[in-house]
């Protein structure tokens, strides 16, 4: 595929973006560009590393809810709901913000971002979008008797065990991964578009994997489409998406162009790369291809217009282009 940038009558710039989707069996449903080459998962793991915690007990020992569990698997915008998900998460672990290593930054939120500057503050990490992640991990460290200090090393236990999980989802081998450094510290693995398909078609279906971890991809995927608030905030394409699929879809995108999907009625699994990394050609191509493989209406496609079709404004509001997708 390729995301067109106009200005004007002409096309400005332009985007290619590599895609595939398949059943849970493997069976391909949508193919575009090379899907055979490793990309870096990214964010696009989190709902799986989230299962990982789930699938150790972390519900039934720390008693977890809906909006907690959803907030393991998010890309937050640091909105009060998100902050107060993750210290709630923190708290029901026995550990403090003090715990979190993945750095702080502003929220992406903009109206969060002007109010804490505005009361004269300055973010923690638990404002950092991966911080419902980390407090995850921690809480599987704590479940698995392994120190908390060290949890960002690609050694560490709590590590192994996601990367081993994440690898039986895509019928894969963990030791043959590039394993390098997330944005947030923790480590990040990569392997072919085609294997990040599959991993999001079982979380579709439940099917093709062990009993305990169809059960933790369950509930994970239920957390997810019943708090999509929880996965990205307010106006945000995840949260959006997974709203206007009215619980048929989950939705993670990730740094660098990166976007996975569940289509649950038809057990299928989504993914795809902006090869170049541009995260504004993300959702124009992933709603473009879900609407080609029936996942989506045009009814939800109208609904989902500012994400389809972005129109391009100049710095006075003015409408000098947009951005629309050539399958």
């Amino acid at each position: 595929m390729i995301v067109q940038v106009t200005r004007g009558g002409l096309v400005e710039s332009q985007h290619t973006v590599a895609a595939y989707a398949c059943e849970a069996g493997g069976n391909t449903l949508f193919q575009s560009g090379n899907v055979d080459a490793p990309v870096y998962v990214r964010s696009s793991s989190k709902p799986f590393i989230a299962a990982t915690v789930i699938a150790a007990g972390a519900r039934e020992r720390f008693g977890l809810d809906e909006r907690e569990i959803a907030v393991m698997a998010a890309s937050h915008s640091g909105e009060a709901i998100h902050v107060e998900a993750v210290r709630s998460l923190l708290h029901k672990i026995g550990l403090s913000e003090s715990a979190l290593r993945c750095g702080a930054h502003l929220p992406y939120n903009d109206l969060a971002a002007r109010a804490m500057l505005a009361r004269g503050e300055s973010p923690s990490a638990v404002h950092n979008n991966c911080s419902g992640k980390h407090a995850g991990i921690l809480a599987l460290c704590t479940i698995l008797g392994a120190p908390t200090q060290t949890y960002l090393d690609a050694n560490h236990p709590a590590q192994r065990a996601i990367l081993e999980f994440c690898a039986r989802l895509c019928d894969d081998d963990a030791r043959t991964w590039p394993v390098a450094v997330d944005g947030c510290g923790i480590p990040v693995y990569a392997t072919p578009l085609r294997k990040i398909a599959l991993s999001f078609a079982r979380l579709a279906t439940l099917r093709g994997i062990g009993e305990r971890e169809a059960r933790a991809l369950e509930i994970v995927r239920g957390a997810m489409i019943a708090q999509p608030e929880y996965v990205a905030g307010a106006g945000e394409f995840d949260t959006e998406l997974m709203r206007a699929g009215e619980g048929t879809i989950v939705s993670k995108g990730g740094a660098e162009g990166m976007h996975g999907v569940a289509i649950v009625p038809h057990g299928a699994g989504y993914a795809s790369k902006v090869l170049d990394g541009a995260a504004r050609a993300r959702a124009p191509s992933s709603i473009a291809a879900l609407e080609r493989l029936g996942a989506l209406s045009a009814a939800q496609v109208d609904r989902l217009t500012t994400f389809a079709r972005p129109v391009v404004y100049n710095r006075a509001g003015t409408s000098v282009g947009e951005i629309r997708v050539v399958v």
